[in-house]
């Protein structure tokens, strides 16, 4: 009996995760003969193993913290993937050819362009410097938006710690984004330490998680007069365009 095509998450913690609600979901509503699983591993290097226990396996969405140990074990990247040096999505080739994308980038892009609403910004401070934040460098580049990267231990010119931030006058960088999971449930109560004082209302903060709907951080900057937006209008667009590349839409 043929298998039928299925789809799955691999990370290292996945009880909440966005995607199996995500798919399961479109597969009913869409009529689509498939599921969408959830594959807890210790390390990237378990993935040859899965798949070989799997034969049913499709395309993987990848999360935390293997966006970029995975590359190590695909056969391709794709442009945007090797320039990023991220992975978030993986197409299972019928001969187990594995190919990696980067869909990341294409949800915050789209997302940023919606909340920003045609406002034109010049300088942001990017909160964290782990695979999501890749993607958003990516964008930021692309937009030829400047940056600086915020990280517990700067390694180079363009890195600041997070006692630098400080130092900084924020009423010069419009856009602030988290890239760390500080503030994901269950660790509701945590938030990046920056001076939410310095913020007022010509501030864009976006916070690439999304559960809870309002995070520690986005309250902070809202109570300053900040707008600001979660990461749930992102997955649902990198979820999307991971669809596309799974059903040979997207090379």
């Amino acid at each position: 009996m043929e298998l039928l095509p299925a789809y799955g998450l691999i990370g290292r913690k996945l009880s909440h995760s966005f995607s199996k609600r995500y798919f399961t979901e479109k597969f009913t509503r869409e009529s689509i003969q498939s599921a969408y699983e959830l594959f807890e591993m210790d390390d990237a290097g378990e993935l040859k193993n899965l798949l070989r226990n799997n034969p049913q396996l499709k395309g993987l969405n990848v999360t935390i913290p293997f966006k970029e140990d995975v590359m190590l074990y695909l056969h391709e990247l794709s442009e945007e993937a090797e320039e990023i040096g991220a992975v978030n999505t993986i197409k299972v080739m019928d001969d187990q050819h594995l190919k990696g994308f980067n869909t990341d980038a294409y949800g915050f892009e789209e997302s940023l362009r919606e909340f920003l609403e045609g406002q034109s910004i010049d300088r942001a401070l990017v909160l964290g410097t782990g695979g999501a934040s890749k993607a958003v460098m990516y964008v930021l580049e692309e937009w030829e938006i400047d940056y600086r990267l915020v990280s517990r231990k700067p390694v180079d010119d363009n890195h600041i710690s997070y006692t630098d931030v400080y130092d900084l006058d924020l009423t010069l960088i419009p856009l602030i984004i988290n890239t760390t999971p500080l503030g994901m449930y269950p660790k509701v109560h945590q938030f990046p330490d920056i001076p939410y004082e310095d913020l007022g209302p010509d501030h864009y903060v976006y916070d690439l998680v999304y559960n809870p709907e309002k995070t520690q951080f986005m309250e902070r900057a809202a109570d300053k007069g900040a707008k600001t937006c979660n990461g749930l209008r992102m997955l649902e667009l990198q979820a999307e365009r991971a669809w596309e590349i799974w059903q040979g839409s997207e090379d």
